[in-house]
Parts: C-alpha cells; structure tokens; sequence
C-alpha cells in the first residue's frame, strides 16, 4: 500500500470519520468566530499541515493561538503567542465531551470564544454539547484520511500556480468536510434568490471548483470531484481524462474515485489529468478568458 495514497474505504471508518467531521467543525467555528469574514468564506476553513489540519494563527485581543489537530500524535493542540499552549487527547470520545474540554483549554488559556454549537450541513444535526452518539476514533484511519490530504494537497498546489486570476486556497471546509480549490472567472454569476447565506456568497461569482472528501452519503466511497457553477450547456458531455472519470447526474458534477488514483502506476499524473481536463471542459464551454487567466 502506497504510504502517499493508502486505501481508505469509507465503510472501515466511517463511524471515526462521522466523530472526526464534528470535531474539526467545533474548532472550525472557532476560527470563524475568531476572524473578519472573507469573500467566498475564505476565513473558515483549516489547512493541511504538517502534522494533521490547522486553523493558523487567530486574533484574540493582543494574543494569538492556533489551533492543530495533530494526527501524528494524535492531540489537539493550541498554542499561544505569549508561551503558553494546552493539548486535547484525540481518542474515542464523544463530541460533547471533546466540545466541554476544547472548550475548558481555551479557557485555562485566557481564550474565551463562543460558537454556535449546531453543527452544518449535515442531515439531523445535534448540538455539539449533546451528541453523545458520535464517539468513535481510529488513529490508523485519521492518519491514512490525512495522507490522502497531503498528498492530494500536493498536487492540486501545483494545479493552483497555473492559474494567475482570482483562486482560493487550497483548503479543507469542515462543513463539507473536504480538501478544495476554486477558479474564478471574473465575473459575476446569476444571482440565486432562494439560496442561503451561505451559498450565496459562495458562488456570487463563477467558479471551477476541484476538491477530494471520503464520500459520505449516498456516494458511499472517496472520490475526487470537480463542478462549474453556472454549469453551461454540454458540460455532462465533455469528454475529460482519465477515462474513469465520468458525469454524476445526481451530483451534478464530475467524479473520479479515490481509488482509481491510488491504484494507478502514476497517481500525481492521474489526479492532474482530472483537475486539468475538467477545468478544460468547464472554462472553455462557459467561455472564460483563458489567455487572460492562465500562464
């Protein structure tokens, strides 16, 4: 098994993948708690590192801290500009009581933040203070998951410095719990009148979004994804590499599985192959100024 790509069926893992996702939002709101709002809420989501995922430094009056998971170790880990820091054991443990001593550890620090404590976009959300169901943790598969987003990380960074308009971050979203990139065209997309908050600032404008998440829901297995919102006309027929790759008409978007990449001879040339081919598809038929946008 390839160390950079190891297997991560999602069936093996997904009840620490259900209590991983809840944690990471508890410290993701944190950070939103923490920062200004940026456009497309650039300020929200964690960071690969080089341990696990990182919110980077906050502001909190004169001080700053930053929060690590750190899947080496296996803690949490926050950390003050002042010297002092304090740790949070990742084991099996509910959310509440990870939310009850993340919470006391910022306080021992003289870090008082509040969140709301509703967990996003999932289905039948309860309170982190609550959840006693999710209380699962395999060290073996945190630290594979964080693999498999170093190295997608690794790649898609390289995707990211071809292009020279406007890109986010490539950054992991604790709502949607995976690791993205986004392309912009410049300009304005169609408003959505019936969206929320939270979609409409996400796609005022239009984008190629590429990411990587361990395919909760019906999907039911890792997966590599791309869209273009608006979606212009004869996206679902664009043909686009590798050939495993294919259209989801019930996502809209295109997918390749996690393992197809991991399995191939090459999986850095596989995974560029997809980000590259369905950028292609998107920004040519919704016709963006490429020679503008790109090296």
């Amino acid at each position: 098994m390839s160390k950079a790509w190891p297997s991560l069926p999602l069936e093996e893992w997904k009840d620490t993948c259900a209590t991983l996702h809840m944690w990471t939002q508890i410290v993701g709101k944190v950070r939103l708690a923490q920062t200004p709002l940026v456009n497309h809420w650039w300020n929200v989501p964690l960071y690969v590192s080089a341990r696990g995922l990182t919110t980077t430094a906050m502001p909190h009056g004169e001080t700053f801290f930053e929060m690590e998971f750190d899947f080496v170790d296996h803690k949490l880990v926050i950390t003050c500009s002042h010297g002092t820091s304090a740790t949070v054991a990742l084991e099996p443990k509910s959310v509440a009581t990870f939310y009850q001593e993340t919470m006391a550890a910022l306080s021992v620090l003289g870090l008082e933040v509040h969140i709301w404590k509703m967990p996003v976009e999932i289905p039948d959300p309860i309170p982190f203070d609550q959840d006693h169901q999710h209380a699962s943790y395999d060290p073996e598969y945190v630290n594979r998951c964080w693999q498999i987003l170093r190295s997608s990380e690794r790649v898609m960074q390289e995707f990211r410095s071809r292009f020279i308009g406007k890109s986010s971050p490539v950054h992991f979203f604790w709502g949607s719990f995976d690791l993205a990139v986004t392309r912009f065209s410049g300009r304005p997309a169609p408003p959505r009148p019936d969206a929320d908050v939270i979609t409409r600032e996400a796609y005022s404008h239009e984008v190629i979004s590429h990411g990587w998440w361990p395919g909760q829901g019906p999907l039911g297995k890792p997966a590599f994804y791309s869209y273009t919102a608006p979606a212009p006309e004869g996206l679902k027929e664009a043909k686009i590499l590798p050939e495993k790759g294919f259209y989801s008409n019930d996502l809209s978007e295109y997918l390749l599985f996690y393992d197809d990449v991991r399995t191939a001879p090459d999986p850095d040339a596989v995974l560029m192959d997809f980000l590259q081919s369905t950028y292609d598809a998107g920004a040519n038929l919704a016709k963006w100024d490429r020679a503008f946008l790109e090296r």
